[in-house]
């Protein structure tokens, strides 16, 4: 299929308010002798990016989309239709407060509709922009989707939202080469897990190491079989902030996207490796994330029209995700809106943000892999597409591609999108 054509620049804005009503459960519990407290993963932090957005100025300068839910069919293509299944009936049975579907994975009577819808965003997201009826879009999911993998939750994530929309750019509309850029504070496992053997998706994390998952992540997990070469983890050390990211981002992530000449590129945009988030030990700030978007964007341009679809996964602190999460939306949008960040000044003030020599050695090592995708691109020209998604990946561990099920081995504190 030809990429979209970049005519007039419309970004699109999607989000439902039923996605806010998602019920995670409470963080704790009082058997493990847990006060049991709100849960991290809560509404406040997406509904207070929607709000900023709005109150900004910036909202009159996006196009709004309305979601719609995913179907079992649509679902069925990256999980199991077992797994689907179960979900949809827990959902449906009211004699317990929350159901549990893998590791820190909840939800509550109901919840079947909420991410089905949330996933069904992330496919009209791609459906808009691969018409052309916008540029690029971005899709405000909860629940977040990346941990969830081919038959169970993980992290908070009970559908992946952005393997659901990448299966159906591929199924639906012949796609041959589909890019994932994944720059949450926790490894994509899921993602990885579900494509890990198929080469019409280039699957790039950005990550605190030895985070949530543990045991997953490592540069070593670079795909199997057809899809050997096509999966780029870049495992930052904790503490590393601006210098680093955006160092792996011009050494890693750009080259790869250059080799690769993505139709459509996909971004799982969470917002915890910023330095106010309680799940992450990174120093992030809203202007890297706006950095990270506004490359997105260009390398976008270059390869495919600017088709480009950003979807919403963590990012736990209330007061700093609308911030950042804004910054990333001005990005895609080339706009600025009248709000700035009032924080800016403090974070950008810390020691280390520049690129240490510990995490320079870690970019190095992935700049490797880089080298190994144009080889196996011809050169940085992705001739054809073929291959098929691979249901089950890996089993968990280093060199892995994730497993299914077991690459979830952090504690409840630890566990998050």
């Amino acid at each position: 299929m030809a990429a979209p054509r970049l005519g007039s620049r419309l970004t699109g804005y999607l989000y439902h308010e039923l996605m806010f009503w998602h019920n995670a459960g409470h963080f704790g519990s009082v058997k493990r002798r847990i006060q049991p407290a709100r849960h991290v993963e809560h509404a406040e932090t997406k509904r207070r990016l929607h709000n900023l957005v709005a109150v900004s100025g910036l909202m009159e300068q996006l196009r709004p989309l309305a979601p719609r839910a995913a179907t079992v069919a649509e679902l069925s293509r990256v999980h199991d239709r077992s797994y689907v299944e179960a979900v949809a009936s827990l959902s449906d049975d009211h004699t317990k407060g929350i159901h549990r579907v893998g590791d820190e994975s909840g939800f509550a009577p109901g919840g079947f509709e909420i991410a089905a819808l949330s996933a069904g965003g992330a496919v009209v997201a791609t459906e808009e922009v691969l018409r052309g009826s916008v540029t690029n879009a971005y899709a405000l999911c909860r629940p977040p989707g990346h941990h969830a993998e081919r038959s169970t939750g993980l992290g908070y994530c009970i559908f992946n939202n952005v393997a659901v929309a990448a299966a159906h750019a591929l199924d639906s509309h012949g796609l041959e080469r589909v890019a994932v850029v994944d720059f949450d504070v926790h490894h994509g496992n899921g993602t990885q897990s579900i494509f890990y053997e198929d080469p019409r998706v280039l699957f790039i994390s950005l990550h605190q190491d030895g985070n949530y998952p543990l045991h997953s992540g490592a540069t070593t997990e670079n795909g199997a079989g057809a899809g050997e070469g096509f999966n780029i983890n870049v495992p930052l050390p904790p503490g590393s902030g601006g210098g680093a990211y955006r160092a792996a981002f011009d050494r890693v992530v750009l080259p790869a996207l250059d080799a690769y000449r993505p139709q459509l590129l996909y971004v799982s945009a969470g917002y915890d490796a910023s330095y106010m988030d309680p799940l992450g030990h990174m120093m992030l700030s809203s202007e890297d994330y706006r950095y990270f978007m506004a490359a997105l964007r260009a390398a976008a341009e270059r390869h495919c029209g600017g088709a480009l679809v950003a979807l919403h996964e963590g990012g736990y602190s209330d007061v700093y995700v609308p911030f950042c999460g804004l910054a990333a939306i001005e990005a895609m949008a080339g706009a600025r809106s009248k709000v700035s960040d009032p924080y800016l000044s403090d974070v950008e003030g810390f020691g280390w943000q520049a690129l240490q020599p510990h995490q320079a050695e870690v970019i190095a090592r992935c700049e490797e892999l880089v080298a190994r995708l144009e080889a196996r691109c011809g050169g940085g020209r992705r001739r054809g597409g073929g291959g098929s998604r691979s249901g089950s990946g890996s089993s968990g561990g280093s060199g892995s591609g994730g497993g299914s099920g077991s690459g979830g081995g952090g504690g409840a504190a630890a566990a998050a999108s």
